[in-house]
């Protein structure tokens, strides 16, 4: 049996390494167009802002290295130019002696990844200007700090790599600008999550201009004007990081189908459309975990499991991908972001019956010292109470807290499961009721009906007329240091012995800083005859959003606030 790959790194390296190891006596063929074969693409960013101090820890393997270990034939410098799948041959160039052959194969995996997408814009081939997919790639961006000492960078795109390189960029002491077309950083996250990075970076002296484009870049040989869709930003270098696109023009030529966006079409083995032809990673259209819908997502671990699978399947052992849930991580200086399954915009989109709950809780027991707050969002499915999505801001024990609820929707567990999760706990490491056991309890009490919430963006669209009681529990410190209008203060503590003063005929909806203190507030009323809801998040989120000028009425009708329900 031979096999050939297109491809390298996660996907193709995968594959080759996991046929290996499931036959001996296979013959395997690796075409890599570039020199590496397989290196951290997502260590590129460290190594330009010098966290990564050599070339070589970007190098995984060489091609030396992985045929050593691997018996694969691997060759590097050498370009697929087309695939054959008739007479099952694919066309080679050798970059360097320019010989052009032909290799059959019994089977072909295909995994040529995804591209930096670089928009028709005037000026956009610059020399200053730059994008980063591969170690090449990295190596011309610190040359070009190293030789012309750039003060200032524009960075084009703020998803994960574009704040990576925000964060490298700064540290090694240049000024940043990140310019975002869309309405906040880091898609994946929804709008309040986000405003909560946004803020970081600004204090770490980072420029995020949103709701803006790059329109035009003018190279005026000592710097870059560029020109937004609203202003304009000079500079010394620009990182175009607006997205990537399937690299599957060699696909297309041999009829391979793909979707609308260039993605090729698989089925849960990894087979294309065409007979023993394969095709994992970035270059692929995935079905989403959660939803069951199709769509694309460019992540390392999804590519590695896809070229294991794929391997499996060629070597008789089935193996089946059940989805990609989007699960991925990011450093920002000290604070750390992640999330996993979907957001709200997707939910939306997919028409699910959903609710969220936000929790502002400690990386660790508060007695103990170091601890630090993280801010979590969970979207679950109202009927079954069914996991759906889960967004972590903070500094300190965010990545475990984003795997554990990564891990129960891979399992499709639902709130009722966080609540019995028994979690190791120590003072120095969590809480005896942890973060996401918390979110389980916040989630079940609106399951099973002991509270109602309200939300940030339902505030706008409380009656004015007098029907209904807004009630501020925080303390009158606290209310003097900001509050909402038209919330009334009766602190927590003094609300048993004030309730008198409340209306029990008009419905009350309460807040407190972070949701916490409101509904023991909500339960209080609730065992006096009022009916309540809670402001999840508090008032907190509130003014973390009204900083950022979006306080809109909900925006679809899967969001509609609690009064209308």
């Amino acid at each position: 049996m031979k096999t050939v790959i297109i491809g390298g790194v996660a996907g193709g390296a995968t594959a080759a390494a996991r046929l290996r190891r499931l036959d001996e006596s296979a013959e395997i063929v690796m075409i890599e167009r570039g020199e590496h074969i397989s290196f951290a693409n997502c260590g590129l960013p460290y190594y330009i802002g010098g966290t990564i101090k050599k070339k070589s820890a970007l190098t995984l393997e060489t091609p030396e290295s992985f045929n050593l270990r691997y018996n694969v034939d691997v060759r590097n410098l050498s370009e697929a130019v087309s695939i054959d799948p008739t007479g099952k041959t694919v066309t080679i160039h050798e970059l360097k002696s320019g010989r052009i052959y032909q290799e059959g194969y019994d089977n072909l995996i295909i995994s040529t990844g995804a591209q930096p997408i670089k928009p028709p814009i005037p000026g956009v081939d610059s020399d200053k200007v730059f994008t980063l997919r591969n170690i090449p790639d990295t190596y011309r961006i610190k040359e070009f700090i190293q030789t012309a000492a750039p003060k200032s960078c524009v960075v084009a795109g703020g998803g994960y790599i574009g704040v990576e390189m925000a964060e490298n960029l700064a540290n090694a002491g240049h000024e940043v600008t990140i310019v975002e077309l869309a309405d906040h950083l880091i898609a994946p996250l929804d709008s309040e999550m986000a405003a909560e990075v946004h803020l970081y970076l600004r204090k770490k002296g980072i420029t995020v201009i949103l709701n803006n484009g790059v329109r035009a870049i003018a190279d005026n040989g000592s710097s870059l004007d560029v020109t937004l869709d609203n202003g304009k930003v000079l500079c010394d270098m620009i990182i175009l990081s607006v997205g990537v696109r399937p690299d599957t023009e060699l696909a297309k030529k041999a009829g391979i189908p793909c979707n609308e966006r260039g993605a090729i079409l698989v089925n849960e083995r990894m087979e294309t459309q065409i007979p023993d032809i394969y095709a994992v990673g970035d270059a692929v259209e995935v079905t989403d975990f959660v939803t069951g819908n199709k769509t694309m997502i460019p992540l390392a671990g999804p590519a590695n499991k896809q070229g294991r699978i794929a391997a499996d399947n060629i070597c008789g052992y089935p193996s089946v991908y059940t989805g990609t849930q989007g699960s991925a991580i990011l450093k920002i200086f000290e604070m750390t972001v992640a999330s996993t399954g979907i957001n709200e915009r997707t939910a939306c989109a997919a028409g699910i019956d959903y609710d969220k709950i936000y929790i502002y809780s400690p990386s660790h027991a508060t007695y103990y010292p170091g601890a630090t707050m993280m801010s979590v969002k969970v979207l679950f499915e109202r009927k079954t109470g069914r996991i759906l999505g889960a967004q972590i801001v903070g500094f300190e024990g965010v990545d475990k807290r984003c795997d554990l609820l990564a891990a129960v929707i891979r399992l499709k567990g639902t709130a009722y499961d966080l609540t019995k999760l028994e979690l190791c706990y120590a003072p120095p490491f969590g809480s005896a009721k942890d973060p996401v056991n918390i979110a389980g309890f916040v989630i079940e009490n609106i399951l099973t009906g002991k509270v109602k919430n309200f939300h940030w963006q339902d505030i706008q669209a409380l009656p004015e007329d007098g029907s209904v009681t807004l009630l501020d529990v925080r303390t009158p410190e606290e209310v003097a240091l900001g509050a909402i209008d038209r919330f009334v203060n009766i602190p927590l503590d003094s609300l048993r012995q004030r309730i008198s003063e409340l209306d029990r005929s008009k419905p009350v909806y309460v807040h407190c800083h972070s949701g916490q203190r409101s509904y023991i507030a909500c339960r209080i009323l609730a065992g006096h005859g009022f009916k309540a809801y809670n402001l999840s998040g508090g008032y907190r989120l509130y003014r973390l959003m009204a900083k950022e000028e979006r306080i809109p009425l909900p925006f679809c009708q899967a969001c509609k606030n609690s009064i209308s329900r």
